[in-house]
């Protein structure tokens, strides 16, 4: 297996379709805001090369429809996730009430090796807007109860985006460390595949 020779880091953003996923990614890569809502149709995907800890990597970011019809893309999206930002806006209890079942679905359809290890961080977006649903006393609650990092931003006044995607790329470095074997014994198995006489294997 050929090494990139700088580390890249897979990290899906999910949650409700409106908590600002887009908004939350083009803020952190473009360092650029719209109000103009275009929901996301599929998966979006952007890329940026970061330090962390001194040490150089690209992360590449994935931003997902929040709505049904697209999570069928699921399996093929989240495989090889190495840290999950579960995003909701903070001004709506629906987005913040619907993260265990992202969360349940990321798991089902990524499967990790270790699905109790696997990072997750939460983010509480649209801290700039006044009419509050989600206080932070019940997010971080719910934070500490399934283990994962909590963060409150605004991707519009650019209000903690950088903090939450280094600490996402330091979870997702640490994450890869620690289950880089995991990673090679797949690939191994699937590049020892069986193959019949007619050249196919027996998938």
């Amino acid at each position: 297996m050929t090494e990139w020779s700088t580390q890249h880091l897979k990290v899906i953003l999910i949650g409700n379709s409106g908590v600002g996923k887009s908004s939350f990614m083009t803020r952190f890569v473009d360092h650029r805001f719209t109000n103009l809502y275009r929901a996301t149709i599929g998966l979006d995907f952007l890329t940026k090369e970061i330090t962390i800890d001194k040490r150089s990597a690209i992360l590449q970011i994935w931003d997902t429809a929040g709505t049904e019809r697209f999570q069928s893309l699921g399996t093929t999206l989240y495989r090889g996730a190495h840290c999950c930002l579960l995003v909701f806006d903070v001004t709506s209890s629906a987005s913040f009430t619907a993260l265990e079942g992202w969360k349940k679905e990321f798991l089902l359809q990524a499967c990790p090796s270790d699905p109790k290890g696997f990072p997750f961080i939460v983010l509480g977006n649209k801290i700039d807007l006044e009419n509050r649903k989600v206080s932070p006393k019940e997010a971080q609650q719910w934070c500490s109860d399934i283990g994962a990092e909590y963060y409150e931003c605004s991707a519009k006044e650019d209000i903690d985006v950088d903090k939450t995607f280094h600490s996402a790329a330091r979870a997702a470095l640490q994450y890869l460390k620690s289950h880089s074997a995991d990673i090679e014994d797949d690939i191994q198995i699937i590049q020892n595949q069986p193959k019949t006489s007619n050249g196919k294997c027996h998938c």
